[in-house]
């Protein structure tokens, strides 16, 4: 055999073992990376846990699944999206999984744990230390009203007051059509019914997680006409909550 055939015949087995081992080890650093991120998003969220139970609600941060769920009915293209609540990060992730923007997210978080994070990981994303249940009427900039909102809030902690402000804050930063999308952990829409009925929307079941700890259902949340929601109708509410 020639010296060149034989010097070839011994090398393309050595850089294809070569390349085989590069694959794997990155494969490899790429799993030890999510595997520290999921442990610091852990660490992040029992350390606000710790801090402020009722405000998060949950006792482990949302599954994958309950993220897809919250994201599979979400417009693309059609617009800024809006999220309450952003926390860990895990539905914003979502998002982005399925196609959206990370410039067109509008993320309100007011826990100082979480909010660091979030403008770490994602940079061109608007995030804004904001109370949900006060959003300002530029809370969506330039990106004009919102295509959709994904509430990771726990609104069955609120009482009604706190959840109309909410639910009304959201709605004006939203177009007419634009879905709001909410989960529980209870079998029914967390939403007050007083509530629903006073800003004039809709609730109706968008699907199920039986395997997320614990078991969550998804909720969506639209108007039932194209009326304006009035201030009036916000402030006269009576009931526990601010």
């Amino acid at each position: 055999m020639p010296r060149t055939t034989r010097s070839a015949f011994v090398t393309q087995p050595v850089v294809a073992a070569l390349r085989l081992f590069d694959s794997a080890h990155a494969a490899c650093q790429h799993r030890l990376e999510q595997a520290r991120s999921r442990v610091a998003e852990t660490v992040r969220f029992w350390d606000a846990w710790r801090g402020n139970p009722r405000a998060v609600g949950a006792i482990v941060p949302s599954g994958q699944g309950l993220a897809r769920a919250m994201t599979a009915q979400i417009p693309i293209g059609k617009g800024s999206i809006l999220e309450l609540g952003a926390g860990t990060g895990a539905f914003t992730r979502a998002l982005l999984a399925r196609g959206i923007h990370e410039r067109d997210l509008v993320l309100i978080e007011r826990e100082p744990v979480f909010l660091e994070a979030l403008r770490y990981e994602f940079p061109s994303a608007r995030v804004q230390s904001l109370d949900a249940a006060r959003l300002p009427a530029t809370c969506m900039g330039q990106g004009g009203p919102a295509a959709a909102t994904v509430c990771g809030l726990p609104l069955l902690n609120m009482g009604t007051r706190t959840q109309m402000r909410i639910l009304a804050g959201a709605f004006a930063q939203m177009a007419p059509n634009a879905p709001l999308f909410l989960f529980t952990y209870g079998p029914y829409c967390p939403v007050r019914r007083q509530v629903l009925h006073r800003l004039g929307l809709k609730a109706v079941r968008a699907g199920a997680v039986l395997a997320n700890l614990p078991p969550a259902g998804v909720w969506k949340i639209t108007r039932r006409g194209f009326k304006p929601i009035s201030r009036s109708a916000v402030a006269g509410t009576p009931g526990s909550g601010h």
